[in-house]
């Protein structure tokens, strides 16, 4: 850690401390994660060494961070606040870039043009009944779901499970500019299987003999000379594609049993 001139007259550990809270909380550290905040004391705090053409005071430092980094297959809970043709984007209030792309949706899903939203149908879902609840909860004053099935609506809580982790670099090299992604996710696919894009994850998904194995790392560069846009340095891709996971309030628990002990 560098500890410019200005700081010199104060204790060194705290100069440091100090340095460390400016330079890694909200960043991201390639293949680690989001850097919270700094974790405790530092643990060892070398001498300073002054280097040609500085002023400041350079030590070796050893030290803790709080880092935000899911597990592949995780649950977390988030709020939707995007919604469009490719999938849902979701945020924890301290992370934006979580993505459910379509393919990971509860199956039979589809997006709503006119609204914008996705919606669910289960299988066995009855309209008619639906209509009548949507009537008892109008009364109540209570939320309402889609009559052609359950939308899930732009700042609704939901329940995800994480498929891959995505870092991204990108560097100016003698080419251009190149994205370099490092992808964590589990391999999808059997003994004679090459299945691990998240694409190739869809395809699978309704195999029996393609069963998810252990977590894998890969690697891909992509040119992004001619391209304005530039990818998240740490991108999440998510799924609701199972029983328990959606909207919250889709799964919430029956409390008729609970009302007739109250009663009696």
């Amino acid at each position: 850690m560098r500890i410019p001139p200005s700081m010199f007259a104060q204790p060194t550990i705290e100069a440091i401390e100090k340095e460390i809270d400016a330079k890694y909380p909200n960043r991201v550290i390639y293949d680690v994660g989001l850097v919270i905040c700094r974790y405790n004391d530092s643990l060892e705090v070398g001498e300073g060494i002054c280097v040609a053409g500085d002023g400041g005071a350079h030590h070796e430092v050893v030290f803790q961070l709080v880092v935000f980094r899911p597990f592949v297959d995780e649950v977390c809970i988030g709020t939707i606040i995007a919604s469009n043709e490719q999938g849902l984007q979701v945020s924890l209030g301290f992370f934006d870039e979580i993505f459910i792309p379509a393919y990971w949706m509860l199956r039979p899903s589809h997006y709503e043009p006119n609204t914008g939203l996705w919606v669910w149908v289960p299988p066995d879902y009855d309209a008619e009944q639906q209509q009548d609840e949507n009537h008892s909860s109008e009364m109540s004053g209570e939320p309402q779901d889609n009559e052609s099935g359950f939308e899930m609506e732009l700042g609704s809580s939901i329940r995800f499970k994480v498929k891959a982790l995505e870092f991204t670099q990108v560097t100016n090299t003698v080419k251009g500019v190149q994205a370099t992604t490092t992808t964590t996710s589990k391999y999808y696919g059997g003994a004679n299987s090459n299945k691990t894009s998240p694409s190739d994850m869809h395809h699978s998904s309704n195999t029996n003999d393609d069963n998810p194995g252990p977590v894998r790392k890969r690697s891909s560069s992509v040119d992004l000379t001619n391209n304005d846009k530039t990818p998240a340095c740490f991108y999440i891709v998510a799924s609701i594609c199972e029983d328990g996971l959606g909207l919250l309030s889709w799964w919430s628990p029956v409390k008729d049993d609970e009302e007739e002990l109250d009663c009696k």
